[in-house]
């Protein structure tokens, strides 16, 4: 009778890891992947070493927007992980100044000026002008002095975008969903 019911503990165990399996790999590949930031680039937005989900789905259904918070494959070096904002569209025209940013839609007519309510450290650069190319996004860090970002490295190719930021999962005391995110003018 006990050798009966060890078999049964163990065939039990194993359908459970198998279940586990075809439910976790799944969800790991194709919805969302783990995220621990490293750096100081996101300040105060973001701290380093928080643990972050990153939705990698909804970016198949629906077009980055000016303002989401991204986790994307550094373009000069793919094995690198980076965690910027969007500010720039493909088409449109960023403007950086001193005092602020702002972009003109790809039609020319209209510009709006980036609220930037997350920035506590400015320092964008100097005045400078990047005309987004189709298919690319211009990303900053809310730590301007200290972001390594499209200013430096050039513009992000929507292909390397894995996914937004969803969850902060890490401090507890920080827990939430769809951290950073601004609502931003589009």
């Amino acid at each position: 009778m006990q050798e009966e019911k060890r078999d049964t503990f163990f065939t039990e165990l194993l359908k459970f890891a198998i279940i586990a399996l075809v439910i976790v790999v799944p969800v790991r590949l194709f919805v969302a992947q783990p995220f621990i930031v490293s750096g100081e680039s996101m300040v105060p937005t973001f701290q380093n070493d928080q643990y972050l989900i990153v939705d990698e789905l909804s970016y198949h259904f629906e077009q980055p927007r000016r303002g989401d918070v991204i986790v994307f494959r550094y373009p000069k070096d793919p094995s690198q992980f980076f965690i910027k904002r969007i500010i720039g569209l493909p088409g449109e025209t960023v403007h950086i100044t001193d005092t602020g940013v702002t972009v003109t839609h790809t039609d020319g007519t209209s510009t709006v000026t980036v609220n930037e309510q997350y920035v506590v450290n400015h320092g964008n650069g100097g005045n400078q002008t990047y005309v987004v190319p189709a298919g690319n996004y211009f990303v900053m860090g809310d730590n301007r002095p200290e972001s390594s970002d499209s200013r430096i490295w050039g513009f992000l190719p929507q292909g390397d975008i894995v996914g937004h930021v969803f969850l902060r999962l890490l401090p507890p005391q920080s827990i939430g969903i769809f951290p950073g995110s601004a609502s931003e003018p589009q």
